[in-house]
């Protein structure tokens, strides 16, 4: 499997540390890795590069999961939170019998660790009488993110127990303003005191309390506050940022 990305050294560093992975070749912009007991290897490029046909060299790996089969799939969960590994989506079973859980690299590369449920071996899953049906999450100070740009309170998000959304409130003072950036995600968000202006995709719009406005994924915006604003945004966890003239992606470290 081949893959374009911003910072070949990040994601080499990431698939060894995390998966085992070894370096088979290198050269700048470029790292062929290998794994004996992997299904696939994994060739990393960096954006750009002239290997590429000329309409893809500044397309960037992403919209793919990357999928590895495991056994124990629990034990290697626990593994990769001891370490570290930025888990995104937490250890999860489909109606189906997959097992999974996910992961992102600092390119915005999912790699998912899958493991299948045989007939013999039911998933260990919690009776309805013991699972919670109710999670109620209360904003907390640790889950505050100053910037110069605005204030944002996680709430949702897989580290606090939702395992597909995050979401979380803006707060912007009047005369505030976001980068131009991208996310990889759509953004859903709700205005619900003063007003936003939003510029997405060279168009410019006001939002104001009480009206909703979603933001495609991959495409540049602003947003901007003429006054005082406060909004709420739901996303999905796995997004990344991406800001024009910088290498590599951003996580949202409040929908984490």
């Amino acid at each position: 499997m081949s893959l374009t990305v911003a910072d070949v050294e990040a994601s080499r560093e990431f698939f060894h540390t995390h998966l085992g992975y070894e370096v088979a070749m290198a050269f700048d912009g470029f790292a062929s890795l290998t794994r004996g007991d992997a299904a696939a290897d994994v060739v990393l490029l960096r954006s750009g590069s002239e290997v590429l046909p000329p309409e893809q060299r500044d397309r960037l790996a992403g919209g793919l999961i990357f999928a590895l089969t495991v056994t124990d799939i629990e034990a290697e969960e626990a593994r990769l939170r001891t370490a570290g590994a930025p888990i995104t989506l937490p250890l999860r079973e489909e109606a189906w019998g997959e097992r999974l859980f996910q992961m992102t690299d600092p390119n915005g590369i999912v790699v998912q660790l899958v493991e299948w449920v045989t007939p013999d071996e039911p998933a260990q899953a919690a009776s309805a009488a013991d699972a919670p049906a109710l999670l109620v999450i209360a904003p907390d100070a640790e889950n505050v993110t100053e910037s110069p740009n605005a204030r944002m309170t996680g709430l949702a998000a897989p580290s606090r127990g939702s395992t597909e959304l995050s979401t979380w409130t803006v707060e912007m003072r009047a005369g505030q303003s976001g980068p131009e950036h991208s996310v990889d995600r759509e953004q859903v968000w709700t205005v619900t005191a003063g007003a936003l202006e939003v510029t997405c995709a060279g168009r410019a719009e006001k939002v104001t309390a009480g009206r909703t406005f979603v933001l495609p994924p991959e495409v540049l915006r602003r947003i901007h506050a003429p006054e005082a604003a406060e909004a709420h945004v739901a996303m999905r966890a796995d997004g990344v940022v991406l800001v024009p003239g910088t290498e590599g992606t951003r996580v949202l470290p409040w929908a984490r």
